[in-house]
């Protein structure tokens, strides 16, 4: 019987060709093989891929698919047997005809890409039957169960014990298992997948992200313990401006309980809750209390942040925002009352001592160690017609001696003066008379201070006094 026109096909009986389509035949004759086995065998094996180039139907009855060498050519040999008889087709799998054998190659096509790459996963996937058994699994399974076991896998003892009968699809449960002679547990990330066949599982293996915690737990652990015995209070936001880490610190300066501080507050609770607790000041428009804040997190981000409180309590706080990486904020809460009292008490007794030196009779200036005016007062600058306090730079003993030998008459006084001023050895106290160039005599009295300071006091004589003889030179006296 004629084999049926439109496609290419070839039928062996026994060994021998006994019929062929007239394509076929016509292919045949084109190529000048032989019409037997062998001439169809070479007409084939360097387009398909035939095991070891011969064209051999599998030792029992069934079919056999080839598929082509080329990845483009779309060509599917089928060698069917049945008894003694074999056909050859030969079809174009997007072509319709031959459609169940097609769908027979794909399926198997498809069939051998999935178990080659579920043999070639690093990942143990099985299947689980609705009785809780495990009915496959692939080799990365065998693997691992035998190292765990020591033994081929049992169906009824599952290598991951999940604490849920089955777990949701697409959750992932983190599982432990302890392989013989390993310090610590190993820990898998287990997934399920539902399908038409039956319940899927897989297992990544976590134990880089549980190390990664472990040690970022440490970390935090770590830095929580180096804070603690600061008496600055640190607390830091994550990207998502929630608290992350804070010290016991935060707890003393703001009295916020540690059961809102462990809720995690973003950043916003937080100041809020500093503002009902009246810890900062009162802002004066509430309805623009959340700009103020963005405004403050903005300004901390840059590393801009610095104000100071001062509280109702009398209390006076210093609050600085700093950026951290990836995005954190840190803000710093220190205690400045004490700082700020002993500024307040200190310019207090500044003033005070200015207050005394201003309502002396005397022209007084203090020199420091090193030469530097630092005090001085309302009558040593109508005196000497000087104003330190408006001059840019430092007035030293060296400018006041200039300006003092500009308005008297020569005397080896001020040399004297700079010197003692300038030394560092052991001092004692003298006193000299000049003369300034209007005449008006003045009294000099030289005192050493603490730190090597100098205090020079200057008393204009009462003219009543200068009763003798003008000398033409001024005395110098030395105390002993």
């Amino acid at each position: 019987m004629k084999l049926e026109d439109g496609g290419f096909s070839f039928l062996f009986v026994d060994g021998g060709l006994v019929d062929a389509s007239d394509e076929a035949e016509a292919m045949l004759a084109t190529s000048g093989e032989k019409s037997d086995w062998d001439g169809v065998t070479r007409l084939f094996k360097n387009r398909f891929n035939l095991p070891e180039g011969e064209l051999m139907p599998p030792n029992r009855d069934g079919v056999e698919y080839f598929s082509a060498r080329d990845a483009a050519d779309n060509g599917v040999l089928e060698v069917r047997k049945s008894g003694n008889r074999i056909r050859i087709d030969l079809f174009d799998k997007d072509q319709s005809p031959g459609a169940s054998g097609q769908k027979l190659y794909i399926m198997k096509e498809k069939l051998e890409t999935l178990s080659h790459a579920s043999d070639v996963t690093p990942i143990p996937v099985w299947q689980v039957a609705e009785n809780g058994t495990v009915s496959w699994f692939n080799p990365a399974y065998e693997k691992l169960y035998r190292t765990v076991f020591d033994q081929d896998p049992q169906p009824g003892l599952p290598l991951f014990r999940l604490p849920e009968p089955k777990l949701e699809p697409g959750r992932t449960r983190r599982v432990p298992i302890n392989p013989p002679n390993a310090r610590s547990s190993v820990w898998f990330d287990v997934q399920r997948a539902e399908t038409r066949v039956g319940d899927f599982y897989s297992a990544v293996d976590a134990n880089a992200i549980v190390r990664a915690e472990a040690a970022q737990r440490n970390f935090v652990q770590t830095l929580a313990k180096t804070f603690a015995h600061l008496t600055i209070g640190l607390a830091i936001f994550d990207d998502n401006r929630q608290l992350v880490l804070f010290n016991p610190a935060v707890i003393d300066l703001t009295g916020l309980g540690a059961d809102f501080l462990s809720s995690r507050p973003n950043l916003l609770s937080f100041f809020d809750e500093l503002r009902i607790r009246r810890l900062m000041p009162e802002p004066k428009n509430y309805n623009s209390w959340r700009q103020q804040i963005a405004d403050l997190v903005a300004a901390a981000a840059d590393g801009r942040y610095s104000e100071t409180w001062t509280l109702d309590s009398g209390r006076t706080y210093r609050v600085t925002g700093r950026p951290h990486p990836e995005g954190a904020i840190a803000f710093l809460i220190e205690d400045i009352s004490a700082e700020v009292s002993l500024t307040r008490k200190f310019r207090a007794e500044l003033e005070l001592s200015q207050s005394v030196l201003e309502h002396l009779g005397s022209a007084v200036a203090v020199f420091s160690s090193n030469g530097v005016l630092t005090v001085s007062n309302e009558a040593f600058r109508d005196l000497w017609n000087m104003d330190p306090d408006n001059s840019f730079a430092e007035v030293t003993v060296i400018d006041c001696m200039r300006n003092w030998q500009d308005h008297s008459k020569a005397s080896p006084v001020w040399g004297e003066l700079r010197d003692f001023v300038l030394e560092y050895t052991e001092k004692s106290s003298w006193t000299a008379e000049v003369e300034k160039t209007d005449g008006t005599v003045i009294d000099l009295a030289v005192t050493p201070l603490a730190t090597g300071a100098t205090l020079v006091r200057f008393d204009i004589e009462d003219t009543a006094t200068l009763s003798e003889p003008e000398n033409s030179g001024q005395d110098l006296h030395r105390d002993t």
